[in-house]
């Protein structure tokens, strides 16, 4: 039963022309989905949701930069964001206590998880993230 119905999701978002990519094309709930793939440890799951943001972290530089900050979603949870800027542009002024929504893919850590390829994939085999920060898209 739960093949049938991912296969129907899969189905569903294919007609809708979302770009597919392996388990982290279905797309999860909002931030609540967070605390749950973070209880449950799970990885590689595509996460829509908003926090403030906790305390902004230096840029990192190694190989594609990725401006780092980490949001306190609203269950509670934090997650670390690493958007790459090299792909998309930064969020500009991001200060704490600031609000950023969020459409990602989640990894699970020990320290509450990252949220990654927030942005445009230039080769189209991942779906599309999203950064939302003072009613701008950045992708």
């Amino acid at each position: 039963m739960l093949i049938a119905a991912l296969a129907i999701v899969i189905y569903l978002l294919a007609q809708q022309g979302e770009k597919l990519s392996g388990p982290s094309s279905v797309p999860s709930g909002t931030d609540n989905s967070i605390a749950a793939a973070f209880a449950n440890e799970q990885s590689d799951l595509q996460i829509r949701g908003q926090g403030v943001v906790k305390k902004v972290l230096p840029d990192d530089t190694k190989g594609l930069k990725h401006q780092k900050f980490i949001l306190q979603t609203s269950p509670g949870q934090t997650v670390l964001v690493a958007h790459n800027i090299d792909l998309a542009d930064r969020l500009p002024g991001l200060r704490k206590g600031d609000t950023v929504q969020f459409y990602g893919e989640y990894e699970w850590t020990s320290r509450g998880g990252v949220m990654h390829w927030t942005h445009h994939d230039p080769s189209g085999r991942h779906i599309d993230g999203w950064l939302k920060y003072n009613g701008k898209t950045y992708q």
